[in-house]
């Protein structure tokens, strides 16, 4: 079952992407954080591409990462997919990052398998900007069809992945080992060029992304992803 956002009360926009990195290259979208659009390699996420997230467990903090490139996405007229989240999102949290809740779609498969069909044809179809998905067993013919089809679409294809899944073979374009503390992210790269890399992000700063409302009226920070 497929269940766009726009039926939630949008709220008050209370944070806005603020582009700070020039260097991004084509194919890549800035992440929103600078220090590590400089670490990565094209300068921000792989458009047309697969990144696979490793982390220890399903969180929503990890989703803050992504947070400024989908608010952009989404106001570029793109659906913004999430297949089979493993947690509830709140619309009010993903409207204050700057997500335009009328491109957000959720999917709900019946099994893992309509899951995988969901994002590959969510990554062809062109219609996606980006399609962030959790999915438990995944092997190297499915990630290359995955990456075909994100290759084929323009999407920025997202996968959260568990940690031992990191010490398989895999096509993505970009593959980050993350680790949650408290307000902060580390980001270790493997799998590329610059393997062994890491940055310790304060997502309380929210990256790159400034403040509106706060800048006009003094008022607090928005509230973060559930």
């Amino acid at each position: 079952m497929n269940i766009p956002l726009d039926d939630f009360q949008q709220q008050p926009l209370t944070w806005f992407y603020r582009e700070t990195n020039r260097r991004t290259e084509p194919g890549h979208i800035a992440t929103g954080f600078a220090a590590f659009d400089r670490l990565l390699p094209g300068g921000g996420w792989p458009q047309g591409g697969l990144t696979e997230l490793h982390h220890a467990q399903p969180g929503p903090g990890e989703l803050r990462l992504l947070m400024p490139a989908l608010a952009r996405l989404s106001r570029q007229g793109r659906w913004i997919a999430f297949i089979a989240p493993p947690y509830a999102l709140h619309a009010p949290a993903l409207a204050s990052f700057g997500v335009d809740l009328a491109h957000v779609l959720l999917v709900h498969p019946k099994s893992p398998a309509d899951a995988l069909s969901a994002v590959e044809q969510g990554l062809r179809s062109g219609t996606c900007g980006a399609v962030i998905a959790w999915p438990r067993h995944v092997d190297d013919a499915v990630l290359q069809r995955l990456q075909q089809a994100a290759a084929a679409g323009g999407s920025l294809g997202v996968l959260f992945r568990d940690l031992a899944s990191q010490d398989l073979p895999s096509p993505a374009s970009l593959r980050l080992q993350l680790a949650l503390d408290s307000g902060s992210i580390t980001v270790r790269l493997a799998g590329n060029r610059m393997i062994g890399a890491e940055l310790v992000l304060d997502l309380g700063w929210q990256g790159d992304l400034a403040p509106a409302v706060a800048a006009k009226a003094g008022s607090g920070p928005a509230a973060a992803v559930p």
